[in-house]
């Protein structure tokens, strides 16, 4: 499977050009960067403390070899641009991009209508069986439950609630056969008031270099049930995107999560 990488001087852009040099079925034949980055021309192996590619990174899709898949954990801004490419060269799509707004998540799935394409707000393995879970246990925990979301990301994180919380929620609402945005709870402020039954609340946290926590809370006034999930390392992240997108090579066109590529 041949890949391209794209935002390769980002925290997750890195994880995800090692992850797919050292995968077994993949080939990285392309990595690029914003327009005035100053890695732009270098080595994208060296790039990442490895060996080298003599493949150096660009500032524009369209002066990369020719690729099978793209993975994308850029902005949404970006990442439209990238999925217009990927349509145009009717090339799969593993999305990792969070933070869209409904226009452009409406514009991205018009965009890559045609295309294979993973969409998931989080990769990591245990992150989607904890959202199967939650799922899960929303069927059995009722609104007598009060339920809770809680996040936490290092202070470069720029949207909030994270993808993986409002997946969270996501898979909490479905449990409960309700729509997340008809209960989500994301601002308390000055007297808020006694809680609503059925609510579902989000909490968030930045700071220092938190690769990832979430929580999801079920609460009852003799129990608490909780599902956690803690990353210690980006790389979780980036190893998932590579299944994702070797998953890819044998689907036809059409949109998938993580969900489908672990087969929950």
């Amino acid at each position: 499977m041949r890949v391209l990488v794209t935002g390769a001087s980002g925290r997750m852009g890195k994880m995800l050009i090692r992850a797919v040099m050292m995968a077994a079925n993949a080939q990285l034949v392309g990595a690029t960067e914003r327009v005035g980055s100053a890695d732009v021309g270098k080595d994208i192996g060296q790039l990442v403390g490895l060996e080298a590619l003599g493949i150096a990174v660009v500032d524009c899709l369209e002066a990369c070899a020719e690729a099978d898949v793209l993975i994308d954990f850029t902005a949404p801004e970006a990442c439209l641009m990238h999925a217009k490419f990927v349509a145009d060269k009717h090339m799969a799509m593993v999305v990792g991009t969070t933070g869209f707004d409904v226009t452009q998540q409406t514009e991205l799935n018009q965009i890559l209508k045609d295309s294979a394409t993973v969409i998931a707000a989080n990769y990591s393995v245990g992150v989607n069986l904890a959202l199967n879970l939650i799922q899960q246990a929303a069927k059995v925990l009722d609104a007598d439950y009060d339920a809770e979301i809680y996040e936490a990301h290092h202070k470069h994180k720029v949207d909030a609630p994270s993808g993986t919380a409002l997946a969270m929620g996501k898979a909490l609402a479905a449990g409960r056969n309700v729509v997340l945005d008809d209960v989500a709870v994301c601002h308390r402020k000055g007297i808020t008031g006694p809680r609503e039954r059925g609510a579902i609340g989000f909490s968030v946290v930045r700071g220092g270099n938190i690769v990832g926590d979430h929580q999801a809370m079920f609460i009852a006034d003799e129990e608490r049930i909780e599902i956690n999930h803690f990353a210690s390392d980006r790389m979780v992240f980036a190893k998932g995107a590579v299944r994702a997108a070797l998953w890819l090579s044998n689907q036809k066109a059409g949109r998938y999560d993580m969900q489908d590529v672990l087969g929950l």
